[in-house]
């Protein structure tokens, strides 16, 4: 039976946490190098109007499913020796950090790729949407890119 781990954290990610995830892992001899990605909300302007938050909904069995499976195929493929993706729900103000992807392998470039890899295929294949929250109030639903 495989064990489906939790990705979804309420409200953004607090850099101490990314920070207590590195440190658990200097136990782990084996490991060469870390990859991180932190994707952080962006203050884009649309129609002279500047993004203050994005509010992001997903459909939570179905994503968790699939965070699983790409988790899963991206270790076998790179060889890696653990990876985690974390993933904001709810309203995440602009400057603070909605995803967090980290991969650790014997050797560098296998982390880095499979990181890589992770981020893309999480943007296209989980279940996720984003209203993006205007300075007026005003919003949009965001295409992930």
């Amino acid at each position: 039976m495989k064990k489906i781990k939790n990705i979804f954290i309420e409200g953004p990610i607090n850099p101490a946490f990314v920070a207590e995830s590195i440190t658990k892992h200097t136990v782990k001899t084996n490991i060469g190098g870390h990859s991180i990605f932190l994707g952080q909300i962006r203050e884009d302007a649309i129609d002279d109007k500047k993004v203050q938050a994005i509010d992001f909904t997903t459909y939570e069995e179905m994503a968790l499913e699939k965070a699983h499976e790409i988790r899963e195929e991206i270790i076998t493929k790179y060889g890696l020796t653990c990876a985690h993706i974390y993933h904001s729900l709810g309203k995440i103000k602009v400057g603070e950090i909605c995803l967090f992807v980290f991969t650790s392998a014997p050797h560098r470039k296998e982390a880095i790729n499979a990181c890589d890899e992770m981020v893309d295929r999480i943007k296209r294949e989980i279940p996720l949407w984003g209203k993006e929250i205007f300075e007026d109030d005003s919003h949009s639903w965001k295409e992930n890119k």
